[in-house]
């Protein structure tokens, strides 16, 4: 076992213990707030009370709306109870479960020790000014400023991130810091993961605050709060853009201070940060000389900025140039038929309907209509010839259509599959050493998030890649006599091979395999049917 795997498992308990076998104090402590036990709810309880801060700070912004807080003013008290009771509650189980915490657990009393920590203060400046106002008379106003407070209960997930974030950058130069911040890698921690979400959040509230405004009534009512939105969604993705190209020097190909950087801003993700903050400066700077609020719609390319944040995007561009040349194929014989539809019903239809059928590029739109099955009907063949015609292209469109989908959808299906053996390929070799290193688990971990694959998943490939492993160990260097005689080896033997070039045939460039498989020098007739037989089973 490695050092780093040691340390691990020296610091991590596994999954929490069953309910009976151990105290309910130690037992909820496991389940609910123990950073180091793996497979609890300790992350899911920080996410929800992280959301619900978060939705605190947004009801607090609307209540400050008449036109919003006055219609729903029942609404916004009962969420504010709400909120009360389960931060209460929170404050009670960490007070409850303070002895079980490895922070005040040595201490005399752990609870005075946790009622006093800078944390459990935070968390009472959440809920104590309801409180105080049942008995306190506390201006309303006043109640709502010391409602910010909540916020700071933020700090509860965001400090031990910044103290994990040091710990893994000490040493390490302020440009290194800021890549290790906003570029994915072994140094960023669950800092990383933060700063990620943070600006996901800003991304889908910028977008959803530019198609509300194009509502008139919100807009009225929230016009103010737009402006200010909106300038601050700018202010936070452009200092984004700006760490990014400050740092990206520190990535592998970019190394150069001025070339690697320009390299960088031609980068497609580096354009979609360019153009969601570029159309605030150009109608801010140049307003006086040109009327350019139709840039404003163009604020809803920052919703490309999530491509970023999950890998289909890349699967989905290595799917396209795979199968490029048959999709080519296919998008030709679409527009073919386009144009040969449009002249058509220019043909038929053009003395009938003078006004709708005016000329062929006027047709190409009702083509389009009638091949892809939408047909609104505004366009429509008034003739006997051209009504006949609409049927038959409707029925080929259902065809000539669906080709292109049914391709990037098989296509799909089969990389996801690839990338997925891969990585089962990838944890063979893994296990070789007998165990997986903390620097492989991350690399297994980065993986499987960009695959969609579950924990459990996960766990299932990795125990696969151990029995495989451990078989292959069990029969390494068996002749064929002593494999013969273990059929039980033998198998997974077979199977293993079996394996070996289903993954050939998977991966391999397939028109130059199949020529050298074709040559009669090089393979036999039971070698070429047994290629053939692996081929029809990936393409089936």
């Amino acid at each position: 076992m490695s050092q780093g795997e040691q340390s691990a498992s020296h610091h991590k308990h596994h999954a929490p213990p069953d309910w009976g076998t151990v105290p309910l104090r130690r037992w909820m402590y496991r389940w609910l707030l123990d950073p180091e036990t793996d497979g609890n709810h300790q992350a899911a309880v920080d996410r929800f009370i992280a959301l619900l801060i978060v939705a605190n700070l947004a009801a607090l912004v609307f209540e400050h709306v008449p036109a919003i807080y006055g219609p729903y003013k029942e609404w916004f008290h009962w969420f504010d109870i709400a909120s009360v009771a389960i931060f209460t509650i929170e404050y009670l189980v960490r007070f409850y479960l303070a002895p079980e915490d490895s922070e005040f657990s040595k201490q005399t009393n752990p609870r005075l020790s946790y009622v006093s920590s800078p944390f459990a203060l935070i968390d009472l400046a959440a809920i104590l000014p309801f409180y105080l106002a049942a008995f306190v008379n506390i201006d309303l106003r006043m109640l709502r400023a010391l409602r910010l407070l909540r916020i700071l209960k933020l700090f509860r997930v965001l400090i031990p991130a910044v103290k994990e974030f040091q710990a893994l950058n000490q040493g390490r130069t302020f440009r290194q810091k800021v890549h290790a911040l906003v570029w994915p890698g072994e140094f960023g921690g669950r800092l990383h993961e933060y700063f990620d979400t943070f600006i996901m959040v800003w991304v889908v509230v910028s977008v959803t605050a530019v198609v509300l405004e194009s509502v008139a009534s919100i807009h009225y009512v929230l016009n103010l709060e737009f402006i200010i939105l909106d300038t601050i969604a700018v202010g936070v993705f452009t200092l984004e853009y700006l760490m990014r190209v400050y740092s990206v020097v520190e990535s592998k190909g970019f190394r150069h201070p001025v070339a690697g950087r320009l390299r960088y801003a031609k980068t497609g993700n580096a354009l979609v940060d360019l153009l969601a903050v570029l159309p605030f400066f150009l109608e801010a700077f140049l307003h006086h000389l040109f009327d350019l609020r139709f840039l404003r719609v163009f604020r809803l390319l920052r919703l490309l900025k999530l491509t970023k944040y999950t890998g289909a995007t890349s699967t989905l561009v290595i799917v396209v140039r795979r199968e490029w040349p048959v999709m080519a194929a296919a998008t030709f014989i679409m527009l073919l038929l386009v144009v040969l539809t449009a002249s058509l019903g220019y043909l038929f239809e053009h003395e009938a309907q003078p006004d709708k059928f005016e000329n062929i590029p006027a047709s190409i739109y009702w083509a389009v209509i009638t091949l892809a099955s939408v047909g609104y009907g505004d366009i429509s063949p008034v003739t006997p010839v051209g009504r006949i015609m609409t049927i038959v292209l409707a029925l080929l469109g259902i065809g000539i259509f669906a080709i292109p989908a049914a391709l990037l959808s098989s296509a799909f299906s089969d990389q996801l599959r690839i990338e997925r053996e891969t990585l089962a390929n990838e944890l063979y070799a893994m296990m070789a050493d007998g165990h997986i290193s903390t620097d492989e688990q991350e690399t297994i971990d980065r993986e499987a998030k960009r695959l969609h694959l579950s924990r459990d998943e996960v766990n299932r490939l990795i125990d696969k890649a151990r029995r495989e492993r451990e078989l292959k160990d069990d029969h390494t260097g068996l002749t064929i006599t002593k494999l013969v005689e273990r059929p039980d080896i033998a198998i997974e033997r077979y199977r293993e091979l079996v394996g070996q070039m289903r993954q050939i045939a998977l991966m391999v460039d397939k028109p130059t395999m199949d020529k050298l498989v074709d040559d009669p020098d090089r393979t036999t007739a039971f070698e070429r049917r047994i290629w053939q037989s692996l081929r029809d089973d990936i393409n089936n």
